[in-house]
């Protein structure tokens, strides 16, 4: 955990490694939950189905992860560095795939929150997608 902060804290941090890119990936699905100051059972069973299909991971090895990037997210000074890292770190047409994980993650407590859109418009601008690549994962979310 500490080496993946401090490589995302590096002036020019160096493209993740995949078990990173996963820690990475989980610690911005927690901190998306975390944005409306609530972390509801329902987000942290999406998140852990998120990442057990993403990764292909059985039930207690998603739990793990997202365990540890429950540590790493609150370690972690801003959001900018994990999406920049991510960005990265997954080519280009995977990324709407991450949108929709991560509005699925912000929509699973049933409730829109006005700063959660505000970060997932700045995450997804930030992983070099557009409003209408946003509006369209989390459709696809809504869907889900």
């Amino acid at each position: 955990m500490i080496d993946l902060l401090r490589r995302l804290l590096a002036p020019a941090p160096a493209r993740l490694t995949e078990p990173d890119a996963q820690l990475a990936l989980a610690a911005l699905l927690v901190r998306i939950a975390r944005t409306d100051g609530l972390y509801a059972a329902e987000e942290v069973e999406r998140i852990d189905r998120v990442l057990a299909i993403r990764h292909g991971l059985d039930p207690f090895a998603a739990a793990k992860l997202r365990t540890e990037a429950e540590d790493v997210e609150a370690e972690a000074p801003d959001t900018v560095r994990f999406t920049r890292a991510l960005k990265d770190a997954v080519p280009v047409e995977e990324r709407a795939e991450l949108m929709t994980a991560l509005w699925s993650v912000a929509l699973a407590d049933g409730l829109r929150e006005a700063h959660e859109d505000q970060l997932l418009r700045l995450v997804s601008n930030l992983l070099g997608l557009t409003d209408v690549d946003s509006a369209l994962a989390r459709q696809k979310a809504e869907r889900a």
